[in-house]
């Protein structure tokens, strides 16, 4: 993954973030940190990056003041798109020779576990 996004100028990381914020537009950096399983410490370096190179703006939370909210900007916008586009291929390499049931399956139990982690 990490390959076939540094012609993007992206990290795995970056990815996630930004993927993580498409997702729940409004997501705080504690929750970004939470996600990644990173501090939040590690994440604000993450953001920080991310905002400073315009695919990210964070704006203040309308209720809690310290709190403040991700979203993506339009070249954010872009930029994932052409991710996405770009590791499509990972993931077809993966499940490659699975049939549509046992994707179908792994997604679903995927998805769980990442509930069950966020209950925890």
């Amino acid at each position: 993954m990490d390959e076939l996004l540094e012609p993007i100028g992206l990290t795995v990381p970056q990815y996630n973030v930004l993927s993580a914020v498409q997702l729940q537009p409004g997501i705080s950096n504690a929750a970004l940190a939470r996600g990644a399983f990173v501090t939040a410490q590690s994440m604000q370096g993450i953001v920080a990056n991310l905002e400073r190179i315009g695919l990210l703006r964070r704006k203040p939370h309308p209720t809690h003041g310290r709190i403040r909210q991700s979203e993506l900007t339009e070249k954010g916008d872009v930029v994932l798109a052409k991710a996405h586009k770009l590791l499509i291929g990972v993931e077809e390499a993966m499940t490659s020779g699975f049939k549509k049931e046992e994707i179908e399956a792994l997604r679903s139990l995927l998805l769980r576990c990442a509930e069950n982690m966020h209950a925890v």
